[in-house]
């Protein structure tokens, strides 16, 4: 295995080290950095983290993927301080020049004019209405949102247009943004899902240093839901033999609290986050780690991961497929309706009118529906 330099876990960090990015064309080798990994007095330093503004001319990304209910998504940030150690975006830090292992985490890039560019995207001629995925790759809801308000930008503009949008986030921080959600959750055009992946606090805290622990998710799909706002429950990613045993744990505990909807993801390793995440594992979890992968192959046909459609999400074989009959008895038990079922509204989306223009003169009215 292709190994970043070997240095002691960093307290609040979730990657070990900085693997390096599959475009890189010099090679680092691991160095000994003389850290004792026995005490807290010889621990390494703790990483900042650094938010970068960049400029981009678009906001919106847009995917023709059969296996995600949305074709149309925005990400305010690159980059994620939440530092989940699986997660499928790290790889796109490696187009940067940087490391999708610590440098995904602390090295983050904020787009401050997505609300801007948004207005103007919505306003192209032929735009057509199609909810909008806020969080398909990074949390939106992230640390660096508290202060930004990028987020924040987006749904006032998406408010104002009427325009449906559904938010996925492990934050509570969402909470801050009820005035806007639920007022739009009131006209079927908002939901919201918490990615749950564990509920055991331990593991939460290694695998997810700086997301909520699992409690306050909970909390806040119960806030949530007492504000009217659909809220569902994404139990993701499962990892096999670490976690897939909380599966209907998580959807019970996400259900009493008012979550309507859920889904669920197998755990996803493309690119460097096969090492990253194995180099957690072997770290974290050394007794467990050949077990786990040795699971996680046998869910992708002997490798770590596929990537085609329709298997990347859910695997294959007869652990996957004993996964998604758990995930489709507890629903039916819970009366939980699956992700994707619950659409919103798409024809209520207009344009404000400009200073000068005549009222209702560029309004639009589409009188399609679409899933969140």
């Amino acid at each position: 295995m292709n190994r970043s330099a070997s240095v002691p876990v960093r307290k609040g960090r979730g990657a070990v080290g900085n693997t390096e990015g599959r475009f890189e064309t010099r090679r680092i080798e691991p160095a000994d950095y003389g850290w004792d990994a026995g005490g807290e007095e010889d621990s390494p330093p703790r990483l900042p983290t650094t938010v970068t503004p960049e400029k981009t001319r678009t906001i919106l990304s847009r995917n023709d993927s059969p296996d995600i209910p949305f074709d149309r998504s925005i990400n305010p940030y690159k980059g994620c301080e939440h530092g989940c150690v699986y997660c499928f975006a790290r790889p796109t830090h490696s187009y940067l020049g940087l490391s999708p292992g610590l440098d995904f985490e602390t090295k983050i890039f904020s787009k401050p004019d997505a609300a801007r560019l948004l207005r103007e995207e919505l306003r192209r001629p032929g735009y057509r209405c199609e909810v909008i995925a806020l969080g398909a790759n990074t949390d939106p809801y992230q640390p660096a949102e508290r202060d930004l308000s990028i987020t924040r930008g987006i749904l006032e503009v998406l408010w104002e247009h009427r325009h449906p949008v559904g938010i996925v986030t492990k934050s509570s921080l969402v909470l801050r943004d009820l005035d806007l959600i639920a007022p739009m959750a009131g006209q079927n055009l908002a939901a919201v899902f918490l990615s749950i992946t564990t509920l055991d606090r331990g593991l939460a805290r290694t695998m997810e240093p700086r997301a909520a622990a699992p409690h306050r998710r909970l909390e806040t799909i119960r806030a949530l839901s007492e504000a009217g706002v659909p809220v569902g429950v994404l139990a993701s990613p499962m990892i096999p033999g670490l976690n897939d045993q909380e599966l209907e744990r998580i959807l019970e505990a996400a259900a009493a609290a008012g979550a309507r909807t859920a889904g669920y993801i197998l755990l996803r390793l493309p690119h460097e986050v096969k090492e990253i995440f194995a180099e957690w594992l072997e770290t974290h979890y050394p007794l467990k780690a050949a077990h786990v992968l040795s699971l996680v192959r046998q869910t992708h046909g002997g490798k770590l991961y596929e990537s085609e459609f329709g298997t990347r999400m859910k695997g294959r074989g007869p652990y996957a497929e004993l996964l998604e009959r758990r995930f489709a008895t507890a629903c039916r038990r819970l009366g939980l309706t699956r992700r994707g079922g619950s659409p919103l509204d798409v024809s209520q989306f207009r344009l404000p009118p400009r200073p000068g223009d005549q009222p209702g003169l560029f309004d639009r009215h589409p009188t399609r529906s679409s899933g969140a």
